[in-house]
């Protein structure tokens, strides 16, 4: 059956989101978040789009975003490509890495631009990740209120205000408000879980300390690490840094 052809934005002005494939993590530790940011930085340089806001999630990404100097579509297939090598490469996967096609809808009027812009900013509220926005680091708010990066901030600002000072304090209080708003939404987005909490189930069910996994017969090693890999939350990184095995062992187990 062919796919349903993309909604084309008259504005040129598009809504994002990308997700793991069966909802897996496509971002373990920091290092993934930055390696994200900076190519979604290389191509615009080299591409001419616009970002005006984004936010990193765990197992999914929204941006908002103007193409360049070519369709979007492309300019994704560019970053979804370069990323997915890098990542398969960071871990010694192999496959895909995200699920289908990236979604997408046009944004066509400031209203709507700006329901999606503190859609994206309220992503780690909602999912229960912090208590307030400003201290959710893989996102462009921090951007807005001072800390320079890669989205173009003077665009959305000017919207409020002429005074950049005046218009900054419009936008703390805009995406403040409490909203229900739904764009393009996530209606499951995948839990953390603490190292407490593994060890403690660790405990419960092998009766083991997870730190002396290593000392363990093969077989023993296989099963836990089978069974951390399947808990809803964990994440290879956090699976390494508890048993000292290495991301690549813990993937291929």
């Amino acid at each position: 059956m062919p796919r349903t052809a993309r909604e084309k934005s008259e504005s040129g002005i598009y809504h994002i989101m990308l997700r793991g494939i069966n909802q897996q993590n496509i971002f373990e530790d920091e290092e993934d978040n930055k390696k994200f940011i900076d190519i979604l930085e290389r191509y615009k340089t080299e591409i001419g789009y616009k970002i005006y806001a984004y936010c990193l999630m765990g197992n999914h990404v929204h941006l908002l975003v103007k193409e360049g100097k070519e369709e979007f579509s492309n300019t994704m297939k560019r970053i979804g490509t370069a990323y997915v090598y890098w990542y398969n490469w960071q871990y010694g996967r192999k496959g895909h890495l995200f699920q289908d096609r990236y979604k997408s809808e046009a944004v066509e009027n400031d209203r709507y631009f700006l329901t999606v812009l503190r859609y994206i900013h309220q992503n780690p509220i909602k999912a229960g990740l912090v208590k307030d926005i400003e201290t959710y680091e893989w996102s462009s708010y921090k951007e807005y209120i001072g800390e320079k990066g890669i989205v173009d901030t003077d665009f959305v600002l000017s919207m409020w205000d002429t005074d950049r000072d005046k218009s900054i304090q419009s936008f703390i209080v805009f995406n403040a408000e409490i909203s229900t708003d739904e764009c393009l939404e996530v209606t499951e987005v995948r839990k953390t879980i603490s190292d407490k909490e593994i060890k403690e189930l660790v405990m419960d069910k092998y009766h083991l300390v997870l730190a002396s996994l290593q000392n363990q017969p093969q077989k023993t090693q296989a099963e836990v690490l089978k069974y951390l890999k399947e808990l809803d939350g964990s994440s290879l990184r956090q699976i390494s840094r508890l048993t000292g095995f290495t991301v690549n062992k813990i993937y291929r187990s």
